[in-house]
C-alpha cells in the first residue's frame, strides 16, 4: 500500500477532485474521451468489489445515483457506463489493487462547452479503448467547475 498511488494522493493530484463523500472520493478524470468521464475511488486500499463493507456499497449506489444526474444535468448525458476492471493492477510483478470506478457518459447529441463542440462518435457502442480525442484545457477547467458547482449544490460531500 506504500506504493499505491490511490492511497498516496497529493494536492495536485486532488486538483480534479469534484466532491467526496465518507468512504469515496469522485474526480473528473485526466482522461476526458469522453466529455465527463469520472473516477470514483474508494478511500480505503480494497482490492475488490466483493470486500466492500455495507456502508461503502450504501454511499456507492448514493454516489452513482449523483454523479449521473449529474452528468445528465449538466452536459445532457443520455447514459452513463460504469466499470470495474482493475487490469493495469495486473501488469505489475506484485499486483496490488485499489478499487476504483470509471464512468463514462455517453451523449447522442454534441456536448459544447466554451463555443466548442464535441461529438461522441461511437454512440450506442461499446467505448473505445484507445478513442482518440482531446479537450481543450479551458474547456476541461469549465467542465470541472460545472460539475463541482452541481454536485456541492446537491451536497455531494456530505453523504
Amino acid at each position: 500500500m506504500d506504493a499505491c498511488e490511490w492511497c498516496n494522493l497529493s494536492e495536485e493530484d486532488k486538483q480534479f477532485q469534484l466532491c467526496e463523500s465518507k468512504s469515496w472520493y469522485v474526480f473528473l478524470s485526466d482522461e476526458q474521451d469522453y466529455i465527463g468521464r469520472c473516477i470514483l475511488v474508494l478511500k480505503r486500499h480494497c482490492n475488490s468489489l466483493s470486500e466492500l463493507k455495507d456502508d461503502e456499497w450504501d454511499e456507492l449506489r448514493d454516489l452513482i445515483g449523483k454523479v449521473e444526474e449529474c452528468l445528465k444535468t449538466v452536459l445532457g448525458a443520455t447514459l452513463c457506463n460504469w466499470s470495474c476492471l482493475m487490469n493495469c493492477f495486473y501488469k505489475e510483478p506484485a499486483p496490488d489493487p485499489h478499487l476504483h470506478i470509471h464512468v463514462r457518459p455517453r451523449y447522442d447529441k454534441p456536448v459544447v462547452l466554451n463555443g466548442h463542440t464535441y461529438t461522441d462518435s461511437e454512440f450506442g457502442h461499446h467505448y473505445a479503448l484507445k478513442k482518440s480525442g482531446v479537450i481543450l484545457a479551458e474547456d476541461k477547467n469549465e467542465l470541472l467547475r460545472q460539475l463541482k458547482e452541481w454536485l456541492n449544490l446537491q451536497n455531494c460531500d456530505e453523504e
